[in-house]
């Protein structure tokens, strides 16, 4: 391996390896399994009982979905390899932190858009049964990345401080539904804090280009809540080091 990341860019071998790891194990085809499980439903209650062909009940629902799907995705990414002390092992290649964090978030970020494509069967659906309007679909799709985007490095941060899976599970869960959340618990605040409270909910965000809309106020939001976490990823693998 030593090799290898000599003469390769560091993060994506460590990407690599990351992606065949994850689906290497039972866990990848469990959460797989029920996210497509809860998708089929949100898909066959708008389509059948409600007798419209779009996903807009799919994609209003997505947050949450994803508020638990993305940390079980991510919960053992460094979790795992703290309690099992190949960290440790793996600091001592020629990486940097930051490569391993970086190489980690790519293969959570793309195992989290994998969850994704079977949803594609729900949308030609919808085409060949319906006139979707294709704006709000395509729109759908983009939010949904940059909602992976965002969670797969608030888990990943819930990962980086703890040894414990189930701990991390439950950190990354709380941070991305409570973000998801905010919308509604504006509701509940004096008027003064409406309006930052609900510009930090991600749901407002998502919502906003799922619409269609492609405002530079969502997308600076998702990057920069994704670099803030990887950022603190970062340090705290660091901190875990001195």
């Amino acid at each position: 391996m030593n090799d290898k990341i000599k003469s390769k860019n560091p993060a994506l071998i460590i990407m690599s390896r990351e992606i065949k790891s994850y689906f290497s194990s039972p866990i990848a085809y469990i959460v797989t399994g029920l996210f497509v499980a809860a998708c089929a439903f949100l898909f066959v209650n708008t389509f059948f009982l409600a007798n419209r062909a779009e996903l807009r009940g799919f994609f209003s629902q997505l947050p949450v979905l994803y508020s638990f799907f993305i940390p079980a995705l991510t919960m053992r990414m460094f979790a795992e390899e703290k309690r099992s002390t190949s960290l440790e092992t793996l600091l001592t290649l020629p990486v940097t932190v930051r490569d391993i964090v970086l190489g980690k978030y790519l293969a959570a970020f793309i195992s989290g858009a994998i969850l994704l494509v079977p949803s594609l069967f729900y949308a030609l659906t919808c085409a060949v049964f319906g006139i979707p309007d294709a704006g709000p679909m395509i729109g759908g799709y983009l939010g949904s990345l940059f909602l992976t985007a965002t969670f797969c490095a608030i888990g990943l941060y819930a990962s980086s401080i703890t040894k414990n899976q189930i701990i991390a599970f439950f950190t990354g869960f709380a941070i991305c539904i409570m973000l998801t959340l905010f919308n509604y618990l504006a509701l509940f605040m004096p008027s003064f804090l409406v309006r930052p409270v609900t510009y930090l909910s991600a749901i407002n965000h998502f919502q906003s280009i799922s619409r269609g809309i492609i405002d530079t106020r969502d997308i600076v939001y998702f990057v920069s809540l994704s670099a803030l976490f990887i950022v603190m990823t970062v340090r705290s693998v660091k901190g875990g080091q001195e």
